[in-house]
């Protein structure tokens, strides 16, 4: 697992995509969240604007990833 720290209270879930660099842009975030690519917590979620806050996790081709603050 990764810990990635965020500046902010949340982030989003497309947002988080792209700042851990595990997609080239939006567009791609939009596609693999809504096939159901993106696990949060666990648990498969499909939206995009899903808010992320520190201690979630976000999981994305086998790589694991944490919010931190």
């Amino acid at each position: 697992m990764k810990d990635v720290q965020i500046h902010t209270a949340y982030i989003t879930l497309g947002q988080f995509l792209k700042l851990v660099n595990a997609v080239d842009g939006g567009g791609e975030a939009k596609i693999v969240i809504s096939e159901g690519l993106v696990k949060v917590n666990g648990e498969v979620d499909t939206r995009r604007g899903r808010k992320l806050y520190p201690g979630d996790t976000m999981t994305y081709q086998n790589m694991t990833y944490r919010v931190t603050q």
